[in-house]
């Protein structure tokens, strides 16, 4: 099997990697089925929240490198980095938060998977590394989701050396969101995923775009864009209905 189908259950959606013979390298295949998973009815009120997870030891390994070998393949080549960074992009364009649960190592582009995806939660046996310098390919796409998540001399020594992060060292420098036991590692996730499914879809849509929107700006162009944001979402049904919820002190009830 290259990816598991997805499992929907309740309001999360769980994306499993199942090539573990293969230590879930992101090939060709695995890139285009994760792609169509993301994307499958993702506008649909009943999704909430995307849940990454895989089969195995290791979470990723990164590109299929038998799919890199031959110097002639040119064609080949530009096709799974190009697929492997609309993946990637596509993950932040998403409407609903998309959460990274590894139990293993994370490696080059699997790496990246995890950096790109909104929050990740990692068990105390999780490392995370880009060695592509170690075998002559220097891990550039990776290095752009690792240069925004973590502080540039550690992602520049990542690069560098191919040396492993912990995952407490991760959590430390902002890799990951939290790290757990093992055995907590499936509660926590849940934790999370469920405290994301109590808010209203169309809210968290808006200030997921609206988060990684600002990021890229300076800040006064941040704070005047986010302002104007604020005023729109109180054009938003749940919006008035939060803040009725909120004054009357009752539970809202979200259109979403």
């Amino acid at each position: 099997p290259i990816a598991a189908p997805f499992v929907f259950l309740g309001l999360c959606r769980h994306i499993i990697l199942s090539n573990p013979r293969r230590r879930n390298a992101l090939s060709l295949a695995m890139l285009r089925a994760l792609r169509e998973d993301l994307l499958h009815d993702v506008k649909s009120q009943d999704l909430r929240v995307i849940i990454i997870s895989a089969e195995g030891p290791v979470f990723c390994s990164g590109h299929d490198l038998k799919e890199l070998s031959s110097e002639d393949d040119v064609k080949q080549h530009s096709q799974v980095f190009e697929i492997c960074a609309e993946v990637m992009t596509l993950i932040q364009k998403l409407p609903v938060p998309v959460i990274a649960k590894v139990n293993g190592l994370a490696t080059a582009a699997g790496c990246q998977l995890v950096a790109s995806c909104d929050i990740a939660v990692a068990s105390e046996k999780s490392q995370f590394a880009t060695p592509g310098v170690n075998i002559g390919l220097f891990c550039s796409t990776p290095a752009v989701a690792l240069g925004r998540s973590l502080p540039r001399k550690v992602a520049l020594e990542m690069l560098f050396t191919g040396e492993p992060l912990s995952a407490q060292e991760a959590l430390m420098h902002g890799l990951v969101s939290k790290v757990v036991p093992e055995d907590k590692l499936e509660e926590e996730t849940m934790k999370i995923s469920h405290k994301i499914c109590e808010s209203s879809k169309s809210v968290l849509a808006l200030g997921k775009a609206t988060f990684y929107r600002q990021m890229t700006q300076d800040l006064d162009t941040a704070y005047r864009m986010t302002t104007q944001v604020m005023v729109d979402n109180l054009t938003l049904r749940d919006g008035q209905e939060g803040i009725e919820a909120f004054i009357q002190k009752r539970k809202p009830v979200w259109s979403h």
